[in-house]
């Protein structure tokens, strides 16, 4: 007895373009486009979901990838790292009606007395040992400031043999206070930073790019999906915004 193949006369599914505006420009991501121009590392080990869930992350805080305001990491067989870029993390702040600036630097041990010090910016001199980073965050609607210390151990990216990776070891300084200052501005502002992490944070490094690695988003590739059914994009809460934060919608 013949029996009926049920799956042949099944429609099949389209993958959608996602379509939304960023900064007062639209940008256009398919899967097929994010797997061949946006992923960091091996491009070929992302899974679907994972690249659904950037795209998810990139419409739902309003980044445009084309112009580096996120990365998506994937080395080898661990988890894909979806990351926000420092300069989206800045201009975001900037652009906040109550923004009223910030002081931001590092957090060094003399070696000999043992005295702790606090110092704008990134100087480090020798005979200290850098210890952390801090920043302070100031909003014209509060009365007080929002201030944020981390420990340089805690977050210092390592090597699988223990030594710190690349750009830890070149830029200690700078990439501690980085993460002080982003830390602060989400702790400020709660509503306009949720769920947006920078690199260093999630264990990983900003990838760097030559000039000609930014892809022009206005002649970004169209990519033809292949007709083979997909899953469609998991669908993600969009974070409520309050009147104080509401200058990217």
């Amino acid at each position: 007895m013949a029996v009926a193949n049920k799956l042949v006369n099944k429609p099949v599914q389209k993958v959608e373009t996602t379509k939304y505006m960023a900064n007062g420009m639209q940008v256009t991501l398919t899967p097929g486009t994010v797997k061949n121009y946006l992923i960091s590392g091996d491009k070929d080990r992302v899974s679907d979901q994972e690249v659904a869930m950037f795209i998810n992350l990139c419409r739902f805080t309003g980044l445009n990838p084309w112009l580096r305001e996120a990365y998506c990491i994937k080395y080898g067989n661990e988890p894909a790292t979806l990351v926000v870029g420092k300069d989206a993390y800045f201009k975001r702040a900037e652009a906040h009606a109550s923004y009223d600036g910030m002081e931001a630097g590092i957090i060094v041990q003399n070696e000999e007395t043992g005295e702790i010090s606090y110092r704008q910016g990134t100087l480090k001199l020798s005979g200290e040992i850098l210890v952390g980073g801090y920043a302070e965050v100031f909003r014209k609607d509060r009365s007080h400031s929002f201030r944020m210390e981390v420990s340089f151990d805690e977050y210092a990216g390592k090597k699988k043999d223990g030594s710190l990776n690349s750009q830890w070891s070149k830029k200690p300084a700078t990439m501690i206070r980085k993460v002080a200052a982003v830390q602060a501005l989400r702790e400020a502002f709660p509503q306009s930073f949720a769920g947006m992490y920078v690199a260093e944070e999630m264990g990983a490094a900003e990838p760097e790019y030559a000039a000609g690695d930014v892809i022009d988003p206005q002649t970004q590739p169209v990519i033809e999906e292949k007709a083979d059914v997909q899953q469609p994009i998991p669908s993600m809460p969009q974070p409520q915004m309050d009147a104080a934060d509401d200058f990217f919608n």
